[in-house]
C-alpha cells in the first residue's frame, strides 16, 4: 500500500514539473474517496431493554445477509436511550434508540435545543407488562387496584385522606390473596417498562378511587404524584434494566415477584408465569387483542440527518420492518414480540421507509 502511494505521488509530482496533467483517478480511488464521506461505517444503536432482543435480533440478520456490518445495540433503557440519542450529532452519537414507550414531547425539544430536528418515528408493534413469579408457587389473580394498593408510596386511608402504605402482605391488600410478604423487583425509573407500568397498572388501580379521579381535573400533579410513585420501604426493589436477571431471581425466590415484558415471560415460560390481572392473562392473543390491560406500543426513533451520514440505515428500516421480521408471521413473534395487524404494520411500513418525520410538538 505504502509502495503504491509512493508510486503514484512520484508520477503526479513528475508529471506536474513537465507540464503535463495529474492523472484521473481509478474506479477504485473515486469509491475510496466516496466512503470518507460516511461520518462512521456502522450504525449505532441504544434504547430500551425489551426492544433489545428484537433490535439485535435483525441487527444479526441484517448483518448476516447484506453487504453492511452488523449495527451496535446496546440496552440503556427507554429514557437512557433518549437522553444519548437527543445530546447531539456527530459520530459520537447514536443513529437510532428503541423505546417501550413514546417519545415525550419535553425529549424532542431536546433533541432539537441540540440540532436534531427530524426525528423518523417507526413503531413496531406491542408488548404487554406482566407481573411473573415463579411457577413454584401459585399464580396470583389481581385487579389494578391490588397492584396499586401493594406497590404506592400513599394509598388511600378509607376517610378520604391519604396514608403512607402501611401494607406488608398481599393478603393485607386484599384478603382472597396470599399471607406472603410483598416483594416486587422492577425496573429503574429510566426504563420505558416503569413508564408504562406506572401508567397502565398503578394509575389504572389508583383512579378506581372516584375521588382519587376527580383529583386529576382538580388538581394534576397531586393526581400523578399519587398514582405514578412507587413506595421506597424495601416491598418494591429496582434490579436494573437486565430483565433476564429478575428472571433469575424470581427462580431463587419463588415468593417474590417480578416486572418485565411479555417477551422475557414467553421465553421462560418453563420458569416462571404471568399473574392475571383483572380477569385477563398475559397471553399473545390477550395481548394482540387490547384485552389484557397492561400492554404497550413498542417503537423505535432515527435521526433522519444520520441516514446520508451512515450507510445501512434505510436497509436496516426495510429489514425491521418487512413481513419476515415484523409481519404477522415474521420472525420477531417467536422472540415474543406481539406483531400488528396487516393493515396497521403496512401503515407504519410506508411511513418509515418514506422517513416521515415526526410531527410530536415540543
Amino acid at each position: 500500500m505504502i509502495n503504491k502511494f509512493m508510486t503514484a505521488s512520484v508520477l503526479a509530482l513528475t508529471l506536474a514539473a513537465c507540464g503535463g496533467k495529474e492523472a484521473p483517478k481509478t474506479t477504485n480511488q473515486a469509491s475510496d474517496a466516496q466512503q470518507t464521506t460516511y461520518m462512521r461505517d456502522q450504525i449505532k444503536i441504544v434504547g430500551s431493554s425489551t426492544v433489545y432482543p428484537f433490535a439485535t435480533t435483525v441487527a444479526e440478520n441484517f448483518g448476516r445477509t447484506t453487504k453492511f456490518k452488523t449495527p451496535i445495540v446496546e440496552s440503556t433503557g427507554s429514557g437512557g436511550g433518549l437522553k444519548l440519542f437527543c445530546s447531539g450529532l456527530g459520530a459520537n452519537h447514536p443513529d437510532i434508540t428503541n423505546a417501550s414507550r413514546r417519545i415525550k414531547a419535553s425529549e424532542v425539544g431536546r433533541c432539537a435545543d441540540n440540532g436534531i430536528d427530524d426525528i423518523v418515528e417507526v413503531k413496531v408493534g406491542y408488548d404487554g407488562i406482566v407481573l411473573a413469579n415463579s411457577r413454584k408457587s401459585p399464580q396470583l389473580e389481581l385487579g389494578l387496584r391490588d397492584v396499586f394498593l401493594a406497590l404506592a408510596k400513599k394509598v388511600p386511608d378509607g376517610n378520604g385522606g391519604l396514608q403512607a402504605n402501611p401494607y406488608k402482605t398481599w393478603n393485607d391488600v386484599n384478603v382472597s390473596l396470599p399471607k406472603v410478604n410483598i416483594e416486587v423487583m422492577g425496573p429503574p425509573p429510566t426504563s420505558g417498562t416503569r413508564d408504562a407500568f406506572v401508567e397502565l397498572a398503578m394509575e389504572g388501580g389508583c383512579k378506581t378511587f372516584p375521588w382519587v379521579k376527580a383529583m386529576k381535573k382538580t388538581d394534576k400533579p397531586a393526581y400523578k404524584e399519587l398514582c405514578h410513585t412507587i413506595r421506597e420501604d424495601g416491598a418494591f426493589v429496582e434490579a436494573g434494566e437486565n430483565d433476564n436477571l429478575i428472571v433469575q431471581k424470581l427462580n431463587a425466590n419463588p415468593s417474590a415477584f417480578g416486572i418485565f415484558g411479555f417477551s422475557f415471560l414467553d421465553q421462560n415460560a418453563d420458569s416462571v408465569q404471568g399473574s392475571i390481572v383483572d380477569g385477563k392473562a398475559p397471553t399473545f392473543e390477550n395481548i394482540s387483542n387490547d384485552s389484557y390491560p397492561v400492554s404497550r406500543s413498542l417503537y423505535f426513533y432515527v435521526k433522519k440527518d444520520n441516514v446520508s451520514k451512515v450507510p445501512g440505515i434505510t436497509e436496516y428500516l426495510a429489514e425491521f420492518m418487512s413481513d419476515k421480521a415484523s409481519g404477522e408471521d415474521g420472525y420477531l413473534a417467536e422472540k415474543g414480540l406481539i406483531p400488528m395487524n396487516d393493515v396497521e404494520h403496512a401503515k407504519w411500513k410506508t411511513s418509515a421507509l418514506g422517513l416521515e418525520a415526526l410531527t410530536l410538538k415540543h
